[in-house]
């Protein structure tokens, strides 16, 4: 079946209760919707599930849609594992009473579905007995997927894009808005906030904590001598060091006022081979 059949059957089971079809995007994985008063939203499901046309026999999920003064869109999923089709319920609760009938006796599956959506969006499913905390901790204040709750990530860090439900029209700067059981920036910080930086709302301690000053390792000592690479430790001798020899009265050493009578003989003298013979006879001389 196509889906504008597959919608256009659902239409005729519901009937007389008014049913209005109509088929959702995605090109070749589009999908029949139908939507359906709330007060027929179990009898739909069933009906989905046990016509021989349909035999929409597989429950995919369920959640549901903020509509803000329009109230809240209840949306279920079903699958037809016999005919390869799919096929979209949604019905429409009031944002000041949102309830309608559980599905749970129909699909079982549906239960921790149910229980999802009564935590986030604080819709009722009558008939469900375990509309339990699911997701959120027990002392959670208040429904997350509702847009007028105000992000805590939106208090901690302005946010630069549209403004949160609640802040004010005109622009500039924009007082922070905490939802119940957030605290402010300012009372979870280990640093304390400079005077005047807090902004509204803050307490007296605020920001993120400090970052460490990191330490750099000294750099080795380089001589005018070293190269790129190389330390003190394996550079060369300094000038003139191979040629003051050891300390005086150091051992092996000349004693003070004891002329030189030249360089080793196998070391070459600086001047060259004639300057090594010619200190070399001046040595012998008495």
């Amino acid at each position: 079946m196509t889906p504008e059949e597959v919608g256009a059957r659902m239409a005729a089971l519901l009937a007389p209760a008014e049913a209005t079809p109509s088929v959702s995007g995605g090109q070749r994985h589009a999908r029949a919707t139908v939507d359906v008063p709330a007060a027929t939203w179990r009898d739909a499901v069933r009906a989905a599930r046990d016509d021989a046309e349909l035999h929409c026999d597989f429950f995919d999920w369920l959640s549901a849609v903020d509509e803000l003064a329009e109230g809240f869109d209840v949306v279920a999923h079903l699958w037809s594992t016999r005919h390869r089709h799919g096929l979209l319920l949604r019905t429409r609760v009031p944002r000041e009473t949102p309830s309608v009938a559980s599905v749970v006796d129909v699909f079982p599956g549906a239960a921790w579905h149910e229980r999802e959506t009564h935590e986030m969006f604080g819709i009722d499913f009558a008939g469900h007995d375990g509309l339990l905390p699911l997701l959120l901790p027990p002392e959670f204040e208040g429904h997350p997927l509702r847009k007028e709750f105000v992000l805590a990530s939106r208090v901690a860090k302005p946010w630069p894009g549209a403004k949160e439900p609640g802040e004010s029209e005109a622009g500039g700067g924009r007082r922070p808005i905490r939802p119940p059981g957030v605290p402010a920036p300012g009372e979870w910080g280990v640093v304390p906030t400079p005077a005047g930086a807090g902004g509204a709302g803050e307490g007296p301690r605020g920001g993120v904590p400090a970052r460490p000053a990191r330490e750099r390792p000294a750099r080795p000592a380089r001589t005018a001598n070293a190269g790129p690479g190389r330390g003190a430790s394996d550079a060369g001798p300094a000038p003139g060091a191979s040629d003051a020899g050891p300390l005086p009265g150091a051992p092996g050493g000349r004693a003070p006022g004891a002329a030189r009578s030249g360089p080793p003989a196998d070391r070459p003298s600086r001047q060259g081979p004639a300057a090594t013979e010619r200190a070399d006879d001046d040595g012998g001389t008495p």
